[in-house]
């Protein structure tokens, strides 16, 4: 199921208002990964933003976004009409071509990036992604993503509640408010108020991560066929230490 704040518009419009380009330095990392490659795949999309500006910023390859969420897909479409915008998922396929099925070779990175890989919170469900994304990387090909290092029990800075307050569409005020909901195992619920000025009333999406460690996520990505290749706790490329907050990882066929 996809989150409210992915598939409902009027959320998907307020995104890139609340996660513009200079929030966070993945955003550069990601960019220079997509530079370097011909053919990429962007499981997870949103709004394309690293794609959108990657072709601005000079890439004539193939860029794909991939994400389940229509109304996200339209913000990027809106901005751009040269990438491939696929409304579907790595199990299925895209949606709108039901005959096509899941991806196959061809892509020399597929990336997630935001904690997309978060989302998949059963080992069932992670090993059907992670096959999936073995078959569509060429040979030589890369999976680079992230998630949050459950040592560093990131889900605190939702409890009792994190604010955060822009200047959305028209110039109107917009504020998200993330709390806590559970902590059950490696999963972690928390909600989301979303208030944008002349809205009625607020509109609220809830979410569950999956926080997995290194020698977990090792495990899972080595029975899909998949090695890793670089680690990295923060985005300047560093090692992971004990106090990152990020695993950071690059992996290939093994």
């Amino acid at each position: 199921m996809v989150d409210r704040h992915f598939f409902e518009p009027d959320l998907a419009d307020l995104y890139d208002y609340f996660h513009p380009w200079d929030s966070s330095p993945q955003n550069d990392f990601y960019l220079d990964l997509v530079l370097g490659s011909p053919a990429v795949l962007d499981v997870g999309c949103g709004t394309g933003l690293i794609l959108r500006t990657a072709r601005e910023r000079g890439h004539t390859g193939r860029l794909v976004g991939l994400d389940p969420a229509g109304a996200m897909l339209a913000v990027g479409r809106r901005d751009r009409g040269d990438i491939a915008w696929v409304r579907g998922d790595l199990l299925r396929g895209p949606y709108d071509e039901p005959g096509r099925g899941p991806f196959a070779g061809g892509f020399d990175l597929v990336m997630m990036s935001g904690h997309a890989f978060q989302v998949f919170t059963s080992d069932e469900e992670l090993r059907a992604v992670l096959a999936a994304v073995r078959r569509a990387l060429a040979p030589g090909g890369r999976f680079v993503f992230e998630t949050r290092d459950p040592a560093a029990r990131g889900w605190r800075a939702w409890d009792p509640e994190r604010v955060r307050t822009v200047r959305g569409p028209g110039g109107r005020r917009a504020t998200c408010v993330h709390r806590l909901r559970e902590v059950r195992g490696d999963l972690v619920t928390f909600t989301g108020d979303y208030v944008l000025e002349g809205w009625a009333e607020p509109v609220v999406s809830r979410s569950t991560l999956r926080f997995l460690d290194a020698a977990a996520l090792d495990g899972f990505l080595a029975g899909a066929g998949l090695a890793v290749q670089e680690r990295y706790g923060d985005w300047d490329r560093t090692p992971p230490t004990a106090t990152s907050t990020e695993i950071i990882t690059v992996a290939g066929p093994a």
